[in-house]
């Protein structure tokens, strides 16, 4: 996520996978304001293991999933399989004044319910390539 400060309302642009396997790229335009997205959901009948009949849609569960920034362009990355990652949807346009914050946020969205969850290979990068 990128947002513009560590308020819980604060301008933000985000990726997300949910556990059911929807993938979304989301945007709060303004402190205060809702959030937005373009929601995807991948599956398959008959091209994924699993599913009760060759007709059931199995969900596919993204291995990789990425943000990047480019001016105020964010676009959602996705690797569905081990594939080289891939530009998923159009990119949305937020305006995000430096400094802001880049990280990674965990959410059950009911807070009763506490979320674990395994990162591996992550990678933070600038734009000249020397942080990671």
């Amino acid at each position: 996520m990128i947002r513009q400060s560590l308020a819980d309302d604060a301008k933000e642009a985000f990726v997300a996978l949910h556990g059911d396997g929807m993938i979304h790229l989301a945007q709060r335009p303004e402190p205060g304001k809702r959030i937005s997205d373009m929601e995807y959901r991948i599956g398959s009948r008959g091209g994924l293991p699993g599913g009760k009949s060759p007709d059931s849609l199995v969900t596919l569960h993204a291995k990789r999933i990425g943000i990047e920034k480019k001016g105020d362009q964010f676009t959602l990355w996705v690797s569905e399989r081990g594939e080289p990652m891939h530009q998923y949807g159009a990119p949305i346009t937020l305006h995000v004044d430096a400094p802001f914050y880049v990280g990674i946020g965990f959410a059950s969205h009911l807070p009763s319910v506490a979320e674990t969850a395994t990162l591996s290979n992550l990678v933070l990068e600038s734009r000249a390539g020397r942080v990671r």
